[in-house]
């Protein structure tokens, strides 16, 4: 069955795995045992201006969406799913998960963020219905420079904004070095779960003689 065929389970794949996206980031900022380098900066930027972490998620993720035209990226429906749904998400949560106190409930909250949030990655990009903004400039830095390896470009942005975040007094912690070299293995283990694959063509039966 051809992929278009197949939209309403990618839809519903897409959707459910932002929405876990949204509850993953919430669990690490309740853990308060650091953020991975976007939220960092995002949570920066929230203490700083008094918005909500949501509110800031969605509106760096449209500002990072407006760099796409000069890359000439192209977004999908994921894409705009992913600025609307995901700090919705994380700010709703954030209203029911209180604060972790005792040491093992935050190293709970921690493994659970990151590992939530690899099958989350794993089941949007499964969907294959667009990459969320912030990776798509990071394959458009890689697709306008052709110098400019994936694993630079996205080394370089998410140093960057590391740095920025924790100066603007975002959490950096064992989390931070946990989902740094933690989400890569996790999302290759879950992405196959969840991929859809397009069909292979169905082989002509040989003629007979």
């Amino acid at each position: 069955m051809p992929l278009r065929h197949r939209f309403g389970r990618r839809f519903v794949q897409l959707q459910v795995g932002l929405f876990l996206y949204g509850v993953s980031l919430a669990l690490l900022v309740r853990a308060h045992l650091g953020l991975d380098p976007w939220d960092v900066f995002q949570q920066g930027i929230s203490m700083r201006t008094g918005l909500s972490f949501g509110t800031v998620v969605a509106a760096v993720g449209a500002l990072v969406l407006l760099l796409w035209i000069p890359l000439r990226q192209r977004p999908g429906l994921g894409t705009v799913s992913n600025v609307l749904v995901i700090g919705a998400v994380a700010d709703l949560t954030l209203r029911v998960v209180p604060d972790a106190q005792a040491w093992w409930l935050r190293g709970a909250l921690m493994v659970a963020g990151v590992v939530l949030n690899a099958v989350a990655t794993g089941m949007y990009i499964g969907a294959r219905l667009g990459p969320g903004p912030r990776d798509g400039l990071m394959t458009g830095l890689s697709e306008r420079f052709s110098w400019l390896s994936i694993r630079v470009a996205r080394t370089s942005i998410e140093v960057t904004v590391l740095a920025a975040g924790f100066l603007l007094g975002g959490s950096v912690g064992v989390a931070t070095v946990l989902y740094a070299f933690g989400i890569g293995p996790l999302t290759q283990l879950f992405l196959p779960w969840f991929e859809v694959r397009a069909p292979r063509p169905a082989t002509a039966a040989p003629a007979l003689a």
